[in-house]
């Protein structure tokens, strides 16, 4: 990070203040989009009924309510993030929709999953591999917690090749993320959207950070023109 970057704590700020609008932001900024690319990650990681499943940096619980869905009420489903406050409006939305599923949700950080080694059957993550301070060590601990062949798929924001994707971004991000968080008064909130991409690793680089880290497999699927993108992992 560099001194311009926020802090851990500037972030969870950022996200505990966001939290009673987040999802409606999310709708308005994508159009509705996001909610298909949530659909295809989870599709990605492969969930099956009874499966133990986990969504790292689950905000409100879209993935995490996605995934209860596909375990079913003879698996589980742990939701973890930093916020508190995303998580108290994740789990008003889990009594509503899935109250017979069995889901955790943990205050917890992303650097340091409160898991031992192997115990579950996939993980998804939305839009948090952007905002973590160490990607590397985040993918560390993904893999350590996930059982062997085990699959992944962390949905983000992408920076696109340049081109036309690139001016596409640019425009998207200045004409409608600042006008729509100012509309709703979050301009300061998402003002760090931009600079995060700029400094977050292209499909390329997350494939071989992934490697890295030990996933057996790795596979980066851009999203409209690149400008969102899915990184499907292997254990």
């Amino acid at each position: 990070m560099t001194e311009a970057d926020p802090t851990p704590q500037e972030i969870k700020a950022i996200f505990d203040r966001i939290a009673p609008i987040y999802d409606q932001l999310n709708d308005r900024l994508s159009w509705g989009q996001h909610r298909i690319w949530k659909k295809m990650a989870v599709k990605w990681s492969e969930v099956k009924p009874g499966n133990n499943a986990l969504d790292v940096c689950c905000g409100s619980g879209d993935l995490a309510l996605l995934l209860a869905r596909e375990v079913g009420q003879s698996g589980k489903v742990t939701g973890l993030d930093f916020s508190c406050e995303q998580l108290a409006i994740a789990k008003k939305r889990q009594l509503a929709k899935f109250p017979t599923v069995a889901m955790d949700w943990l205050e917890g950080d992303a650097l340091a999953l409160p898991f031992g080694d192997n115990q579950f059957d996939c993980a998804t993550m939305g839009y948090g591999l952007r905002n973590v301070t160490n990607i590397p060590l985040s993918l560390q601990e993904l893999f350590r917690v996930l059982k062997p062949r085990a699959k992944a798929a962390i949905l983000d924001f992408h920076r696109p090749d340049p081109g036309l994707g690139a001016v596409l971004q640019q425009w998207y991000l200045a004409n409608i993320v600042v006008s729509t968080a100012e509309d709703m008064g979050m301009k300061e909130e998402y003002a760090y959207i931009n600079p995060s991409i700029e400094r977050f690793p292209t499909g390329t680089e997350q494939i071989k950070l992934s490697q890295a880290a030990g996933f057996s497999n790795a596979v980066h699927y851009p999203l409209i023109g690149g400008m969102m993108g899915i990184l499907v992992l292997t254990k």
